[in-house]
């Protein structure tokens, strides 16, 4: 009677965990613009530097679908983009794990899949291999495809906005999150929408602003919540602070924490530490700004 107890409670955590991932969605209809002769392979697999599920070489961009039950749905989208310096997608801590949180708080969730550099059979152990020689110049590898991973976020913003029913939410609350590179995207967007693809909030989470296109803060810049450490082992904590700055000197709406410890790469990893905590303090700022509301 146990081992079916036990299989019937497998069977049921497998089909939650299938119903939260409704469908993926391919943001473009044919191929990506400006990749269209790119022929890599994703990959998906598991990271023993990361400690983490990473995805790369992803050539076609896709959001994948975590959509809250229907009588928790409170009408709040937001699309959120995983780090990994454009080489690979930390994919579930930055990722799914961040979904899932978001969902079950009656938030439809949208993990984006941007386009990353090319890489060989492990992205991620060349990537390290970069940052260890010159770490300054990963900009250099990175430089032609940041445009096309912020032209993915604005196309995700487009594409969910347009198809606002069908998902349960509403038009005007729909909201763009980043780690680290995924920062860089969600920061790009922040700076260069236009009104069909303008983020109704953002929240760069260890954001790097060094492949941010230089602009002024739009006129109608959306509320930011920022979280970051102090103690970022890539040093980018005065990068949330400068983001920050901008955005309160042009009279926006923003929200910064800034933790003493933490380091870089945290996003949903359990560390024994109060920035374990900073998703909370998401989930108290989106009620702040009524978006957890029916």
């Amino acid at each position: 009677m146990k081992l079916r107890t036990f299989a019937a409670v497998g069977l049921l955590l497998l089909l939650t965990n299938i119903a939260l991932a409704q469908k993926v969605i391919r943001l473009y209809p044919g191929a990506a613009p400006g990749s269209e002769h790119w022929k890599q392979q994703e990959k998906e697999y598991f990271s023993p530097i990361w400690n983490t599920q990473v995805v790369t070489n992803v050539v076609n961009p896709t959001l994948t679908v975590f959509a809250p039950e229907a009588d928790k749905a409170n009408g709040t989208g937001v699309i959120i983009c995983p780090g990994g310096a454009f080489h690979a997608l930390s994919i579930n801590s930055e990722g799914v794990d961040v979904a899932k949180w978001l969902a079950a708080r009656g938030v439809a969730a949208f993990v984006l899949k941007y386009r990353l550099v090319q890489t060989g059979e492990d992205g991620v152990k060349e990537v390290m291999a970069k940052m260890g020689r010159a770490p300054a110049n990963l900009d250099s590898n990175n430089v032609d495809v940041v445009p096309l991973a912020v032209a993915d976020g604005l196309a995700a913003l487009s594409y969910v906005r347009k198809h606002a029913a069908e998902f349960g939410v509403s038009p005007n609350r729909i909201g763009l999150m980043g780690f680290s590179a995924g920062g860089t995207v969600t920061a790009s967007v922040a700076f260069q929408y236009s009104a069909e693809t303008r983020p109704d909030f953002v929240a760069p989470i260890y954001v790097y602003l060094g492949a941010v296109k230089v602009a002024e803060v739009p006129k109608d810049a959306p509320p930011m919540f920022i979280v970051a450490a102090t103690d970022d082992q890539l040093g980018l904590a005065p990068d949330s602070v400068k983001l920050y700055g901008q955005w309160i000197a042009a009279k926006k709406s923003a929200e910064l924490h800034m933790y003493s410890k933490g380091g870089h790469g945290f996003g949903m990893r359990k560390q024994n530490l109060p920035s374990d905590q900073w998703i909370d303090r998401f989930g108290d700022w989106l009620a702040l700004q009524g978006l957890l509301k029916k």
